[in-house]
């Protein structure tokens, strides 16, 4: 009989912030547990802290939906993999002197992450 394997994902898609910003937040916490990751995000400066918290909940949280006969808290769960990937570019024009226009554009992001229970370390004397 096949063991299972305890791992969940969230996808936040389309989010509107570029990812270049989202990849600083994502690198912070990559590989951390899941409590320790949100408790540094809670007190990161960046504005991007707070979208990258709420997926890292909702994978955990898929995760104890997924094995509700396990008893999952967050300091048996590790970040596995989190990825940043570009969304859409909304283009957009400013009007600007004598006619002209610059192009503005909109950044979005797509956030992956993917949540594990740790397994336990076997320690060799």
């Amino acid at each position: 009989m096949e063991t299972p394997i305890f791992e969940a994902k969230a996808v936040q898609r389309h989010l509107r912030k570029a990812p270049r910003k989202v990849r600083l937040v994502a690198d912070a916490v990559r590989g951390q547990r899941v409590d320790k990751a949100l408790k540094r995000l809670e007190f990161t400066k960046k504005g991007t802290a707070g979208d990258v918290a709420k997926v890292i909940k909702s994978a955990a949280a898929n995760l104890r939906d997924r094995f509700e006969e396990e008893r999952l808290d967050d300091d048996m769960l590790f970040i596995k993999r989190i990825t940043v990937d570009e969304g859409v570019t909304l283009k957009r024009i400013q009007p600007r002197a004598m006619g002209r226009a610059n192009r503005i554009q909109k950044h979005s992001s797509h956030v992956t992450v993917v949540v594990a229970k740790q397994e336990d370390e076997i320690v060799t004397e």
